[in-house]
């Protein structure tokens, strides 16, 4: 697989002992809907999204060779739910969550997206990592929260973490019921700025993951936070976007300890 089918996160305080990447829609074998939408194979990693399976499965073994071990590829519900990626695997019964953590190497955290947003986690001595999938309703319930909770009970100290790829402030359109979950998940904490009115829909906003995710951190302590940057919805020629196609592929999100 190319390096350019890969995003390597910009993240200055990423310990040297921590691996972290995440996939474009570049690089793999999947037609029509999936490809790579450039009129060439596309690199979709989601098994529930209607792509031939056999395309997905060579698509993951693409994948594999730039791994130092197999992803924990877990049952994401948009909950708040966290695994230990070490119980995840093709010979144990699916795993249902939101977010799962590592500290043992080669034990890759995963999460596949499509405009949610993906959260990845370090702690700065290297020794625990975690990956979490926050759409609206799973940011709002506190699943960057649980995976911080997860990694210090696992023996993380400072914690480090990096956005990646998902739908922009520029493109996630949604209603008065997204401000109020966030101002019932923020007590305290103005969300107005990342809910701007949308010109000329009465009652609608665009509104801020990233802004509302380093809001939900800084809620637990964690203010180290890179990313952000990367839109997927306006970026047809790069990323999947659920928003802007409906039926599309998924991109991932994976962190592991060397």
């Amino acid at each position: 697989m190319e390096r350019g089918a890969l995003v390597f996160p910009d993240w200055p305080d990423l310990p040297p002992s921590i691996g972290a990447l995440a996939t474009s829609r570049d690089g793999g074998v999947s037609t029509g809907p999936y490809d790579d939408g450039k009129g060439g194979g596309g690199l979709n990693l989601g098994l529930h999204v209607g792509d031939d399976p056999e395309a997905v499965r060579a698509n993951r073994a693409l994948l594999q060779k730039v791994l130092p071990g197999r992803p924990a590829w877990i049952s994401q519900v948009h909950g708040a739910e966290v695994v230990d990626a070490a119980t995840v695997g093709p010979d144990q019964p699916v795993r249902v969550g939101d977010a799962s953590i590592a500290s043992a190497p080669g034990v890759v955290c995963a999460i596949l997206t499509a405009d949610c947003l993906p959260v990845l986690f370090a702690d700065l001595d290297g020794k625990v990592v975690g990956a979490a999938h926050a759409g609206w309703r799973g940011l709002a319930g506190g699943v960057l929260g649980a995976t911080v909770a997860a990694m210090r009970k696992a023996g993380a100290g400072e914690i480090t973490a990096w956005m990646g790829p998902a739908i922009g402030a520029t493109a996630f359109e949604v209603g008065p019921d997204v401000l109020e979950a966030f101002t019932n998940a923020l007590p305290g904490a103005d969300v107005r700025p990342a809910f701007q009115p949308y010109p000329g829909r009465e009652g609608k906003y665009l509104a801020d993951m990233f802004a509302l995710a380093r809001l939900m951190l800084a809620k637990d302590g964690v203010t180290r936070v890179h990313g952000g940057t990367l839109c997927t919805a306006t970026a047809p020629e790069r990323f999947y976007s659920y928003r802007r196609d409906g039926v599309t592929g998924r991109q991932v999100s994976l962190i592991w300890l060397n």
